[in-house]
């Protein structure tokens, strides 16, 4: 934001290079000067790590002032076009078009928001540039407003794309109904479904196209359905020799020939038997269980999202995988149901693989409670926020008062993966023992 911000006095002939600042900063560096910014970055982030728990009174310095050892970062496989799943806004471009699709320079905070086209952002695929191109001109053509703030009016908003190695590619625009009846909306419907099938869009070839009628900034699938209008319900990937079912709303790393090697080296860490049971929190369709499936007794998987669960199961039956179950709910109200009575005799190893805001705190405490948890693999997007008061929690004494009576964890190795190229983001897999 800061970058976007400090290039909006550029000349107005440089938005794409404004937008490429802002959403991929490390654009300009050579592959491995990116990777070597972002081994740095990490380390800094081991040493805030170790400093904490110092705080604590644990005694975490390694060698450099580090909680643990820090491996190299492993390089993307793919380094531009690597996205599955791109988003795009509908606000006012560069020229005062309320109705350009792109991606943010500036905030909203400043009101200095300019949408501009992503053409030249480089981790963005063609395919998602050419579907975004094709929904701005049935926007411009049509008489109904973009919907920039909502107690303005308008209508046409975001567009999410999503594409397979497969050559699948769904997209899910999100439509603000204001006071239109159901005429006027099924109306609107049917001539996106006509653009995208029989005009100018159908050079998109999609696989599905879905519409959903949101009031809210996001909506899920529960809150305000999303309405299927042309093609398959679902698109599919195929991932360390299994295939996985794609859902609208479902989470799948962005980066899906990055997630392979990552999930390979998870398989690893895990250091699972054939009498393990693995308990994979935050799940989503159900990849790394499944992925894992052949190494261990018994997956129990743990997510929020309905839609991905029922992907989960559809998952595990299809490519004939029986020893996984899945369960549909909040981690920190189904976890601590699951363990509280968990007196099995089997080794329990743990991967969580948390969105930005990290685990509840009901969740750490589950899994600190739980004896048989003696191996953990804490996959983060964002070690740095949210994820390091996890660590915290995971690794500090037992505290009664919060009701956290399990032995701590501690760090033993980090390893960090380039799933975003050209950006600052960097996954980090942390392994806890205790």
């Amino acid at each position: 934001k800061k970058k976007a911000r400090e290039s909006c006095s550029l000349p107005e002939s440089s938005w794409e290079e404004r937008l490429a600042n802002a959403v991929t900063p490390l654009w300009r560096l050579p592959y491995q000067e990116q990777l070597q910014v972002k081994y740095e970055s990490q380390r800094k982030i081991l040493q805030t790590l170790a400093s904490r728990l110092e705080e604590l009174g644990i005694d975490a310095q390694k060698p450099g002032g580090l909680c643990c050892p820090l491996q190299p970062v492993v390089p993307s496989p793919i380094i531009n076009g690597y996205r599955n799943k791109s988003t795009f806004s509908v606000n006012r471009g560069p020229d005062g078009n309320p109705k350009t699709v792109g991606l943010y320079v500036g905030t909203g905070r400043e009101r200095n928001i300019v949408c501009v086209k992503a053409n030249h952002v480089e981790n963005i695929p063609s395919k998602h540039k050419q579907v975004a191109q094709c929904y701005e001109e049935f926007i411009c053509r049509s008489p109904l407003d973009s919907c920039i703030l909502f107690h303005e009016g308008g209508h046409w908003r975001e567009l999410v794309v999503r594409t397979t190695s497969r050559g699948h590619t769904m997209a899910i625009v999100t439509f603000h109904p204001q006071e239109l009846g159901q005429e006027a909306l099924a109306t609107q419907k049917a001539l996106l479904k006509e653009f995208f099938t029989c005009g100018p869009g159908a050079v998109c070839a999609l696989t599905s196209l879905y519409f959903q009628e949101s009031t809210m900034t996001r909506c899920s699938h529960e809150q305000s359905p999303y309405q299927l209008l042309h093609g398959a319900p679902h698109i599919f990937e195929e991932l360390l020799g299994l295939e996985f079912r794609i859902s609208p709303d479902a989470f799948f790393q962005v980066n899906t020939a990055g997630a392979q090697v990552l999930y390979q080296a998870v398989g690893e860490l895990c250091q699972a038997t054939g009498d393990t049971i693995l308990l994979d929190i935050c799940c989503g369709t159900g990849t790394i269980g499944l992925s894992l499936a052949h190494r261990v007794s018994k997956v129990i998987g743990v997510e929020v999202v309905e839609k991905a669960v029922e992907d989960a199961e559809w998952n595990a039956a299809f490519n004939g995988i029986s020893n996984c179950e899945f369960h549909t709910g909040k981690a920190e109200a189904v976890l601590p149901q699951l363990l509280a009575s968990w007196e099995g005799a089997q080794p329990l190893v743990a991967v969580v693989n948390p969105s930005r805001a990290g685990l509840h705190y009901r969740v750490v405490r589950a899994i600190r409670n739980c004896r048989s948890i003696r191996r953990l693999l804490y996959i983060s997007c964002k070690p740095e926020g949210e994820a390091m008061r996890n660590f915290l929690e995971l690794c500090c004494p037992p505290d009664p008062r919060k009701k956290l009576a399990g032995e701590p964890f501690a760090p033993v190795l980090a390893i960090p993966f380039d799933m975003f190229p050209h950006t600052v983001h960097c996954e980090l897999v942390l392994l806890f023992t205790r």
